[in-house]
């Protein structure tokens, strides 16, 4: 019998690496109670190989020196192992060993997280196979919510909003949250439930605005208000202030888009410091980051779900045994042959090879460059 999963070629070679960086405009301005986006600097990684096969990932920089400083550092990193075999996690290991004196966190994370996803992609390829389907898994939907508007803005404009991002056939929103007092925040997620059908899922975030004795007295009044789950009200890192938080509420505590690599996810679960996690592709380290804390996240019994990316994320989800909710915004679009498809709410991982991702040129060419 013929394996499920091909091996990848010991031919696929790396030849080299290339970086741009371009603002991409949202459809729905975000106001947070960290900042208001109204563009966000995407840097596009094509990695390239003897044999011609071109692995691609992209990443969500958070702001133009962020972009730069990525790209600068996955360029280095190219040097270090230009000329070997493709093998992801064998790519990985000996970056994160060369780059371990600087440190693996932050913008070093981020690109060593973007080459190795763009390797997998390249590996993908060399055998005609979508990237779930290498890792194992049968492409299947996901369930995912909207996360490209509902930001802080008056009653009234968010309820609208709702109503608009529902045109997709969505089951479920996220909201953020982080006004002055908990009165502003109830009327806030009041508004949106008012304007929208019953069944539809509100998950509600911080993006770590709180103090922990606040998120405790606001997570007590909005869970009788039945949101889905409570998003990152504290410090990200804070695992004792989270953990105290969980133990307070009923409804579900949400974080992991900021853990530093599968070790900063175990250590949140043994600190009981969330109910739910959603780890970020480019900082729990790629495609082989992600599929090492899918393994905790499994033996842990603990429902992961993932932060943006969701061209990527539906491969890996599809791969997650516990898999939840797939983030969706549409960012990509503007940069993509392709754009994400949805059904009835959730998203598959298409039937191409690889990510099943090309750039668009013509696209390109008419956004901003970083």
């Amino acid at each position: 019998m013929k394996d499920t999963v091909r091996s990848v070629p010991d031919a696929l070679t790396l030849r080299g690496v290339t970086t741009r960086a371009v603002r991409v405009p949202l459809t729905f301005v975000l106001g947070t109670s960290a900042a208001i986006v109204r563009s966000v600097p995407l840097l596009l990684v094509d990695v390239l190989t003897e044999e011609g096969i071109v692995g691609r990932s992209y990443l969500f920089c958070y702001t133009s020196a962020g972009a730069k400083s990525v790209a600068a550092h996955i360029a280095e990193a190219m040097k270090l192992v230009k000329g070997q075999p493709a093998l992801p996690q064998s790519i990985f290991q000996t970056l994160v060993r060369r780059f371990a004196l600087l440190g693996v966190t932050g913008p070093v994370r981020m690109a060593l997280s973007a080459l190795d996803v763009a390797i997998w992609d390249a590996a993908a390829i060399a055998v005609g196979r979508p990237l779930a389907e290498l890792l194992g898994a049968v492409r299947r939907p996901i369930p995912a919510y909207d996360s490209r508007g509902l930001g802080l803005m008056a009653p009234e404009k968010l309820a609208d909003e709702a109503e608009a991002l529902l045109g997709k056939g969505m089951k479920a929103l996220k909201l953020r949250l982080g006004y002055p007092t908990l009165s502003e925040d109830l009327g806030a997620l009041r508004a949106v439930r008012g304007r929208i059908p019953g069944e539809v899922r509100v998950m509600v975030d911080y993006n770590q605005a709180l103090t922990t004795a606040e998120a405790i007295r606001r997570g007590l009044a909005l869970q009788e208000e039945g949101i889905a789950w409570l998003e990152e009200p504290i410090r990200h890192d804070d695992y004792r202030g989270n953990a105290e938080i969980a133990r307070c509420l009923n409804v579900p505590l949400q974080i992991g888009e900021n853990f530093n690599g599968p070790e900063a996810m175990a250590d949140a679960i043994a600190m009981r410091a969330c109910d739910y996690v959603m780890p970020d592709v480019a900082r729990i380290g790629g495609v082989t980051g992600w599929m090492q804390a899918a393994g905790i996240a499994a033996a842990s019994g603990i429902e992961m779900s993932s932060h943006l990316v969701p061209e990527v994320s539906a491969h890996l989800l599809a791969a997650t045994p516990t898999a939840h909710w797939i983030e969706y915004v549409d960012w990509a679009d503007a940069i993509l042959e392709e754009s994400l498809q949805l059904t009835d709410g959730a998203v598959a991982a298409p039937n191409r090879p690889g990510l099943g991702i090309a750039w668009d040129e013509d696209k390109l060419r008419r956004l901003d460059t970083v």
